[in-house]
């Protein structure tokens, strides 16, 4: 669950004038998954705020880490007996009496599934069509005037039975999680009218009722479901993945032409007189389900890509077999493009400044590229006669900040992605770099990078100017900033480098750090290596 399908919101506001009360909550938008998690320290027990903390952190770091072979159900239930055992055990010892109590509401969204649970009275609702349904059980007891007495809490018996429930999720459901000092201050009606707006206005109206002096601590979060997640139902989906394709093969009226990469599985295709390229899941997706998700995510990374830097995307709602339709592009990768001759100065410019505007796009999704390179894009000529690009590979495309590993093309990977650093703005930068230096000079900075070794970047980069004389000076700095290898000299974000690449008289010269001063200054040392020769020579015809 992407935070494009979920909007999230949350605040706690600690009893009368305290700074800090026993509440807490967390929500984590994870990849598949979201969790949310609101506990309530129960006030009779010294160490309840520890235990409403460490409930929350220890149960949204489980279900992160949960094992993949586990139904949603067995995790949830084992994790909530887990840290319930936990801390009545720690108390039992450190306080032979129940100290670390708290009480509990949990939800879990993955894809159009809600899965929840709740231990004592806090509680959780629904809102659907203006109706709302109160999902949790309250474990308190049910005489008058017994009501806060909770029958059921994590860490108050040596064993629980929490409260379970799974629904169906439709677009545009809000879901609330609260302590009990939020429905105590607003009514069944106040709860459903605040429940349109978010968390903070629910605690913020419930505090002004009672002039901002709450008798109790007040939680709520509130998740509205804004889309479903399109990946979980489309993994769902029982779809044919064949081992082999070959020409003339007719899926789902799409003839199959010519196959565009060595692994059979990008084609072009024809339907009713239009060309498309179509892509399949590959063969290892049908066991292997870490594949199936890749492919799963890739289409749906496709899908959601409506931007001209890329081909458009569809994913047929009728499809037998797993597999997404892009446009055609009628043209060649830049690596075939290049590998006749060097890009111009003016077509690089223009490369440069569609790389840097499709990552400032991708950017603004929380998203990366992740495998920037000249294989990945097509050239072709517009209907207006002008060269241009589209980015055409969606399977690297990942949240920024998310992958540690070395996934992406060895050559085109920043130095410190081999120290499993991030995907960053500056990692991308280096990929654009390098994508430009090579297209201009047909030369790897670095040279070319093999899987699984670890390359040196201790040696300079030979300038640009030394391959191709027709560089011009600033267009070099540009790129020799961009692939620099200490990162408080590379560019730190997009607009940075597309600034400067478009205003060519800003730019300032840029050498690499173990650029000798030579190098550096080297029209300034011919010009003083000239006039110390001439001023030599004539001092020697006065002295003779």
């Amino acid at each position: 669950m992407s935070k494009k399908n979920i909007e999230t919101s949350g605040l706690t506001l600690a009893k009368g004038k305290q700074l800090k009360g026993d509440d807490y909550f967390e929500i984590k938008v994870l990849e598949d998954i979201t969790v949310a998690v609101v506990c309530d320290g129960v006030g009779s027990a010294e160490m309840g705020a520890e235990a409403a903390k460490r409930t929350c952190n220890f149960l949204v770091n489980s279900l992160k880490n949960r094992p993949k072979s586990w139904a949603m159900e067995k995790a949830i239930k084992h994790f909530i007996e887990n840290i319930n055992h936990v801390l009545y055990k720690e108390s039992m010892a450190d306080y032979e009496r129940e100290e670390l109590v708290t009480t509990l509401t949990l939800v879990v969204v993955e894809g159009d599934r809600l899965y929840g649970a709740n231990v004592g009275d806090s509680r959780i609702y629904l809102l659907r069509d203006k109706v709302m349904t109160q999902l949790s059980d309250d474990h308190a007891m049910d005489e008058e005037g017994m009501e806060n007495v909770l029958t059921a809490a994590i860490g108050l018996q040596e064993n629980v039975e929490p409260y379970y429930f799974e629904n169906n999720l439709q677009a545009k459901d809000r879901i609330l999680l609260c302590s009990d000092g939020l429905y105590n201050e607003l009514s069944e009606k106040e709860i459903q009218e605040s429940m349109q707006v978010n968390a903070s206005f629910m605690v913020k109206k419930a505090s002004k009722k009672v002039a901002d002096n709450l008798p109790d601590d007040t939680t709520a979060v509130l998740l509205e479901i804004k889309e479903l997640d399109f990946r979980l139902k489309s993994k769902q989906a029982d779809l044919i993945i064949q081992e082999e394709y070959k020409i003339g093969d007719v899926i789902d009226g799409y003839v199959l032409e010519k196959s565009l990469i060595e692994n059979n599985l990008t084609w072009i295709c024809e339907k009713r007189g239009q060309k498309y390229v179509i892509k399949f899941a590959p063969f290892e997706a049908l066991e292997d389900p870490h594949m199936l998700d890749l492919f799963v995510k890739e289409s749906w990374m496709a899908r959601r890509l409506k931007a001209g830097f890329f081909p458009k995307v569809a994913v047929p709602t009728n499809r037998s077999h797993r597999y997404y339709i892009m446009t055609f592009v009628e043209g060649v990768s830049l690596k075939e493009y290049m590998e006749k001759k060097p890009l111009s100065v003016d077509l690089s410019v223009e490369l440069g400044i569609f790389l840097l505007k499709m990552s400032q796009y991708l950017i603004r999704q929380d998203l990366v590229h992740g495998d920037i390179k000249p294989e990945n894009i097509m050239v072709y000529t517009s209907k207006k006669g002008k060269q241009t690009f589209k980015m055409v590979d969606f399977g690297s495309i990942t949240e920024a900040y998310s992958d540690i590993s070395k996934a992406g093309t060895p050559s085109y990977l920043a130095p410190e992605r081999f120290s499993k650093a991030p995907i960053t703005e500056q990692t991308e930068i280096y990929a654009i770099g390098v994508t430009l230096y090579e297209c201009m000079s047909q030369k790897f900075p670095f040279g070319e990078i093999e899987p699984f070794q670890n390359p040196s970047f201790d040696k300079s980069v030979k300038r640009l100017s030394t391959h191709n004389a027709k560089i011009p000076g600033w267009l070099e700095s540009v790129i020799m900033r961009a692939i620099d290898v200490d990162t408080n000299r590379r560019y730190t974000n997009y607009s940075e480098m597309l600034f400067e690449i478009t205003n060519p008289e800003k730019v300032q010269p840029h050498f690499a750090n173990n650029v000798s001063f030579i190098e550096r200054n080297e029209k300034m040392v011919y010009k003083v290596g000239f006039i110390s020769m001439l001023v030599l020579n004539l001092v020697q015809l006065i002295w003779f």
